[in-house]
């Protein structure tokens, strides 16, 4: 599954959305940068077939199908539109997710279902008490949940704090699960992950150089390792997904 947002745009001269390009797909993580108040959860509207655009236009597998893109997609977080209340207990959050994925809700349920996620320890805490990556976690695992859902659209996870790395892997795990997952987030967190991308590129060539067996400086064979314990050290990861 692919979804394509090509020159969207919504409001008047695009106040409440400039024209945005942004793709999206199964096995894959997407960040999209959206900045203001509004602007992320507008995209992201946009971006589960929630809302129409003033301009451009939305694909699913090349074909305009907003009715199939509401369906297999689900928005996760976007504020005022489905974000819990921050009062709202996080057992009751999942009691009233799994009724609407026709899952039995009752309090035994719940408490069997966040055990099994590793959050029962949380079960009486307010969403809006809850750590960033378990809030999170918890919002995306409870999204699945729903039949027909091969997607998610995560918005502005960032407004919750701590470190978007966190969250941005993630992401990647539910890409690896083979969902497609477009996180819109701000600039700042863009930067962030495309550093730790940078770095983790880095990593990966100079393992491979080390590898092969090449003085990176020198370019002279070096078949023998000065520390063993080098030798055997894993290599760096390469960061997954696309940063639009």
């Amino acid at each position: 599954m692919k979804i394509e947002l090509r020159a969207v745009q919504k409001g008047r001269d695009g106040q409440a959305l400039p024209a945005t390009t942004v793709e999206f797909e199964s096995g894959r993580a997407t960040l999209a940068c959206a900045e203001t108040e509004q602007r992320p959860t507008v995209l992201g509207l946009i971006a589960s077939g929630r809302m129409k655009p003033d301009a451009g236009e939305v694909l699913l597998d090349r074909k305009a199908d907003r009715r199939g893109i509401r369906r297999r997609i689900a928005l996760v977080d976007a504020p005022s539109v489905c974000d819990p209340a921050p009062d709202v207990t996080v057992a009751g959050v999942a009691a009233e997710e799994l009724m609407f994925a026709g899952i039995p809700a009752n309090p035994i349920s719940v408490a069997h279902w966040l055990a099994d996620l590793g959050l029962g320890h949380l079960s009486r805490v307010p969403i809006g008490n809850v750590d960033p990556e378990e809030r999170l976690r918890l919002l995306t695992e409870l999204a699945v949940l729903r039949d027909d859902v091969e997607g998610l659209v995560i918005v502005a996870p960032d407004r919750h704090g701590g470190d978007p790395i966190v969250w941005w892997s993630l992401a990647k795990r539910l890409a690896d699960r083979g969902y497609a997952v477009l996180v819109v987030a701000g600039d700042a967190s863009a930067a962030a992950i495309g550093a730790a991308d940078m770095l983790g590129r880095l990593g990966a060539d100079e393992a491979a150089v080390a590898g092969d067996g090449v003085d990176a400086e020198t370019g002279d064979d070096d078949e023998t390792p000065e520390n063993e314990d080098d030798a055997d050290a894993p290599a760096q990861g390469r960061t997954e997904g696309a940063l639009a």
